[in-house]
C-alpha cells in the first residue's frame, strides 16, 4: 500500500518539464486590467508615430525619389508616398530610383510597413500578444518567486484564509491558489492573485506553483482524504514549509499531523462550539469574530520582544499578551515558564486596528 502511495505521489504529468508557453491557461499571472478606449488610442498612437518616422525617412531622402512627372517631392508628397506605402496601397506614381532610396526602402520602409500592419491588425494579433507576455511573465515568476504562500482550494476557507493574509497587509504577488475550478480562480485572479489549475494532489502542480520554495502552505480543501494527501504530497516537496490544514472532523488530525501538517485547524467543531457559544453568550462570539477580523476593533498578532521587555513579566506589559512563543512552541500567559520574557521571544497579543 505504501508502495503504491509513494508511486502516485512521485508520478508527474511533467507539467514542470513543459515549456512555459505551454503553460499559459495552466499558471496564470495577473497583469494591470486597462480600458479597451486606451488600448485603442495607445495602438493608434503607435501607428501615427510609425507612419511619421517614414514620413521623415522619405523627407531626409526625398531627392531619391520621383512622381509621375519627375517633380521633386514636397513635404504633401512624402507623407502621400508613406501612407499609401504603408497601407501597401502602392500606386506607383511615386517611385525612388537612386540606390540609395531604393536601400533604404527595403530597409526602413518595409520594417515600417509590417509593423505599421501589425498594430492595425492589432485584433487578430492581440490574442497571440498576450500569451507571448503571459509566456514571459511566467518564466520572470518561476525564476524569482521565493517564500511565498500557497493557498490549495479556493472554496470559503481558501477565500476567507487569503481575506485574512490580505487584511494583514500580505501582498497578492505573494500568494498562489491553486485549484481545479475554472471560475474560481478567475475570481482569484480579479483579486491580483497567481493562479495554477490543476490538481494538488499531483506533484508537479504543486511544483508548479512553486511549493518547494514556498514559506507557508494552507490546505482548504472540501474533503479530509484529500487534505490528507495534498498534505502529504505537499509535506514531501517541501519539507521545511509552514503546513496549516483545514479538516471538517477532528478525528482526522492525527492523520493530518502525521501527514506533515504543522498545524490543523477543525472547521465543524469550531464553528459548533461559536453556535453553542452564541446560544448563552453572543456577545463572546461577537468578540471571537471581532479577534479574527483584522479590519477593524481588535485582532490577534506576534511580535518580537522590545528590549525593554527583556526579563519582565508579560502579564505588566501595555499589550494584552496572550502567550509566548519561544523556540518554535506557544506557552500560555500563567504558565511558571513566562514568568520572565526572554531575547528571542514573540508575543501573541492582541492589537487594536484602526477603523
Amino acid at each position: 500500500m505504501a508502495g503504491r502511495l509513494r508511486e502516485r505521489l512521485s508520478r508527474s504529468d511533467t507539467l514542470t518539464d513543459r515549456p512555459d508557453f505551454a503553460l499559459v491557461g495552466v499558471l496564470r499571472i495577473p497583469e494591470l486590467q486597462t480600458s479597451p478606449a486606451r488600448a485603442i488610442y495607445r495602438r493608434v498612437g503607435i501607428a501615427l508615430a510609425a507612419l511619421g518616422l517614414a514620413v521623415l525617412i522619405v523627407y531626409i531622402d526625398r531627392a531619391g525619389y520621383r512622381d509621375a512627372q519627375d517633380n521633386e517631392l514636397s513635404l504633401l508628397d512624402c507623407i502621400y508616398y508613406a501612407t499609401v506605402s504603408l497601407s501597401t496601397t502602392g500606386y506607383g506614381d511615386i517611385t525612388p530610383f537612386t540606390p540609395s532610396a531604393r536601400l533604404v526602402n527595403v530597409l526602413l520602409i518595409t520594417p515600417l510597413r509590417i509593423f505599421f500592419l501589425i498594430v492595425l491588425v492589432g485584433t487578430t494579433l492581440s490574442a497571440l500578444t498576450q500569451s507571448s507576455r503571459q509566456a514571459f511573465k511566467i518564466q520572470r515568476w518561476r525564476q524569482h518567486v521565493r517564500n511565498h504562500t500557497v493557498v490549495i482550494g479556493y472554496g470559503t476557507k481558501g477565500r476567507t484564509a487569503i481575506d485574512a493574509m490580505l487584511g494583514d497587509d500580505v501582498p497578492p504577488s505573494e500568494i498562489v491558489v491553486v485549484d481545479t475550478d475554472h471560475v474560481v480562480l478567475d475570481s482569484a485572479a480579479s483579486k491580483g492573485l497567481v493562479t495554477v489549475h490543476g490538481s494538488a494532489t499531483k506533484s508537479d502542480v504543486l511544483r508548479l506553483a512553486g511549493a518547494q520554495n514556498a514559506s507557508a502552505i494552507i490546505v482548504a480543501a472540501n474533503r479530509d482524504d484529500t487534505a490528507v494527501l495534498v498534505t502529504l504530497t505537499a509535506r514531501e516537496i517541501a519539507p521545511k514549509a509552514k503546513i496549516v490544514a483545514a479538516i471538517r472532523e477532528s478525528e482526522n488530525t492525527h492523520l493530518l499531523r502525521q501527514s506533515g501538517a504543522d498545524s490543523v485547524v477543525v472547521s465543524s467543531e469550531t464553528a459548533g462550539r461559536l453556535l453553542g457559544i452564541a446560544t448563552k453568550t453572543p456577545s463572546v462570539v461577537e468578540m471571537m469574530e471581532d479577534l479574527l477580523t483584522p479590519e477593524a476593533g481588535f485582532a490577534i498578532a506576534e511580535r518580537p520582544v522590545e528590549r525593554d521587555e527583556i526579563g519582565g513579566s508579560p502579564r505588566h506589559l501595555a499589550d494584552i499578551v496572550l502567550g509566548v512563543v519561544r523556540d518554535g512552541r506557544l506557552i500560555r500567559v500563567g504558565s511558571p515558564e513566562v514568568d520572565s520574557i526572554e531575547e528571542n521571544d514573540r508575543l501573541l497579543y492582541i492589537r487594536r486596528v484602526a477603523n
